[in-house]
């Protein structure tokens, strides 16, 4: 069986033989960790970098972590509103008044946190390194009309949500999401996590490998909503390794991290608001999450989602993560994030190697299911 490394309390044992079953199959390189209570439990990894498997995953492995940086985006943006800088009820407008333009002086910011802006995607054309230039990207989102009407639907903002919320954060305190993250959320932590990825990390980045290409089921709309936003721009695994990417500002996209890195910076939302001694928000902040904003089939996913303010309340796609005051979050290929505060448990994965779909994927249930089966 492959070799699993790292440190495992006996009662979690099951999650570390799901991971090196795992490595002898589908998984190339991973990391997961758990925190309960405020005591990391569980911090392993196993495997490798590289698919030619001859740089093993380590302990200070990084890998981009795509839509699994959401969750920390919108950590960030309850930081201003715990600071009283930030409502996420008032209009857009009120930070970033030219994005009242063409019918969005209504769009609160609950809307750009919970997907339900009408904004998912850029107008066409429009590529991924159209994405590096932030100034420009944020001037055509302002320049948009929505795509749906604002608050009555969820459609996923694949992209666009790091610009969207980001571009507030940067209008209130006059720093992008990245330098906002090293400031204010990883430095105080003491977390292994960056937006982007510093040149001087290259040789411990893994290495990303995408997911069998799937076919579409019957004829694709051009039109519709889930053509526009994944079109807009279209998604590439390889820009991934490109030194554009890393030294851009996705604060939808890129965040760079491991399991216990992930785990350092999001077991606050589980814990309170506080960890390691570390005040981050207060519990009446941590409530917002719990505000459904939406409920039913996204407009751009195609799966029923509820959602909360910033963060995925529940979802028969992931149907593994247990209902109650959970929720979660995840990036495409099956990174996972999960915040239990009925049992103060925190649960996050990151690996290289992509599965299908957007959200989850067998391996991630797989390890959930086991920490779960040990409390």
């Amino acid at each position: 069986m492959a070799e699993v490394h790292g440190s495992c309390d006996e009662r979690f044992a099951g999650v570390r033989e799901a991971l090196a079953r795992h490595l002898d199959g589908d998984e190339l390189g991973a990391s997961i960790a758990v925190d309960l209570d405020g005591e990391t439990v569980v911090d392993i990894w196993g495997g490798y970098q590289d698919p030619d498997r001859t740089t093993p995953w380590t302990q200070d492995t990084i890998v981009n972590v795509w839509s699994t940086t959401k969750c920390v985006l919108n950590l960030a943006a309850l930081m201003l509103v715990e600071r009283g800088d930030l409502d996420v009820y008032a209009p857009v407008g009120n930070y970033w008044p030219e994005f009242s333009a063409k019918g969005k002086k209504d769009v609160e910011v609950r809307h750009l946190m919970s997907h339900t802006s009408g904004v998912s995607g850029w107008e066409q054309p429009f590529s991924v390194r159209d994405m590096y230039d932030w100034e420009t990207a944020c001037e055509r989102l302002a320049q948009q009309r929505p795509w749906w009407e604002p608050g009555t639907a969820s459609g996923y903002h694949a992209a666009t949500q790091g610009f969207l919320v980001g571009e507030v954060i940067r209008r209130i305190t006059n720093k992008t999401l990245a330098r906002f993250v090293a400031d204010e959320i990883a430095g105080p932590l003491g977390a292994d996590f960056q937006v982007g990825a510093r040149e001087r990390d290259r040789d411990r980045v893994a290495s990303l490998v995408a997911p069998p290409r799937a076919e579409p089921a019957g004829d694709v709309d051009p039109t519709s909503l889930a053509v526009r936003t994944f079109t807009a721009p279209v998604m590439s695994v390889k820009a991934t390794a490109s030194p554009e990417w890393r030294a851009a500002d996705l604060g939808a996209l890129n965040g760079h991290s491991n399991a216990r890195g992930v785990l350092d910076v999001l077991r606050v939302l589980s814990l309170g608001g506080e960890a390691g001694g570390v005040r981050l928000l207060s519990e009446k902040t941590i409530e917002l999450v719990f505000d459904q904003q939406s409920h039913g089939v996204d407009l751009v996913l195609g799966e029923p989602f509820r959602w909360g303010i910033g963060y995925c309340l529940g979802s028969p796609v992931v149907p593994y993560v247990p209902v109650g005051r959970t929720f979660f979050w995840g990036g495409w290929g099956g990174s996972l994030a999960v915040m239990d505060l009925d049992r103060r448990l925190t649960v996050t994965y990151m690996m290289n190697a992509m599965a299908p779909g957007l959200l989850g994927s067998a391996r991630s249930e797989a390890y959930v299911r086991a920490v779960y089966d040990a409390l």
